[in-house]
C-alpha cells in the first residue's frame, strides 16, 4: 500500500513563505487565496518566549471530515491517502469547508488576477475555469505525483514527482513520502522525532506531521 504524508519540522522552519509563493505559482492560485499557509505563532509565557512558524493546509486526513459531509462525492480520498476534489462534481456548496477542523478549503467565485482583469503569462498558463464558483484546497500537486509515478520517479525523492512546496522549502523544513514505505524519509523523520499531528483528538487522522521536541512549550 501506499499513504502519502507531508512532514513539517518546525525546528527548521523560519518562516520564509517560500512554500506559499510556490504553491500560489504552481497551482494558479488567486489574489488572498493560499492553498499552503506559514502560521506565525508565539508559544511559551515571558521571558521564555519563541516565535513558532507552522506549515498548514490541508491535512489529507485519513477519516476526511470533508468527504464525510459532501452530497456529490466531489471531495474524495484516494488509495493513496490523498485527499481530492473533483471539479465537474462540485456545486460549491461549502458543506466539506465547514466540515474542515483545518480552515482549509475556499471558495472562489469569479475569475481574479494579480494585476487586474487580466492574467500574467503565469497565471493564465494555470487556470482552470473549473475551479471557479467549486471548493477548492492543497491537493498535493496531484498532477505532478501522478505524472511524476508513471515515469518512474519516486515522490519525496525526485523532484518531478513531489510537491511545490516541499521542492522549494530553504531550510528543508518541509517532506513528503510514503508513510507505508519504512525506508522513506517520512518515515525516518516521524520515527526518529517527537511528533504530533493537529486536531489528532477529532479523528480525522491527518497526514501532516509536526516534529518539535521542546517540551519547554506547547502548542
Amino acid at each position: 500500500m501506499t499513504r502519502y504524508v507531508m512532514v513539517a519540522d518546525l525546528r527548521r522552519c523560519v518562516g520564509c513563505q517560500t512554500c506559499t509563493a510556490a504553491c500560489k505559482l504552481a497551482n494558479g492560485t488567486p489574489p488572498g487565496v493560499q492553498w499552503r499557509r506559514v502560521v506565525d505563532m508565539e508559544v511559551g509565557s515571558y521571558p521564555d518566549v519563541q516565535r513558532v512558524f507552522v506549515p498548514t493546509g490541508c491535512q489529507h486526513c485519513d477519516e476526511p471530515a470533508c468527504a464525510a459531509a459532501c452530497p456529490t462525492t466531489a471531495t474524495h480520498k484516494r488509495a493513496d491517502g490523498i485527499v481530492d476534489i473533483d471539479y465537474d462534481l462540485c456545486i460549491g456548496c461549502l458543506y466539506c469547508a465547514v466540515a474542515c477542523p483545518y480552515e482549509a478549503r475556499t471558495l472562489v467565485n469569479a475569475a481574479e488576477f494579480a494585476y487586474g482583469a487580466e492574467p500574467t503569462a503565469a497565471e493564465a498558463a494555470r487556470f482552470d475555469p473549473r475551479k471557479i464558483g467549486v471548493a477548492q484546497k492543497c491537493n498535493f500537486c496531484v498532477d505532478k505525483i501522478d505524472a511524476g509515478t508513471a515515469a518512474g520517479l519516486t515522490p519525496g525523492k525526485d523532484p518531478d514527482a513531489t510537491p511545490a512546496c516541499v521542492n522549494a522549502c530553504i531550510s528543508g523544513a518541509l517532506a513528503f513520502g510514503d508513510l507505508d514505505d519504512p525506508d522513506s524519509r517520512v518515515s525516518r523523520l516521524i520515527r526518529e522525532n517527537k511528533h504530533f499531528r493537529m486536531h489528532e483528538d477529532a479523528g480525522t487522522g491527518p497526514g501532516f506531521y509536526y516534529l518539535w521536541d521542546k517540551d519547554a512549550f506547547a502548542l
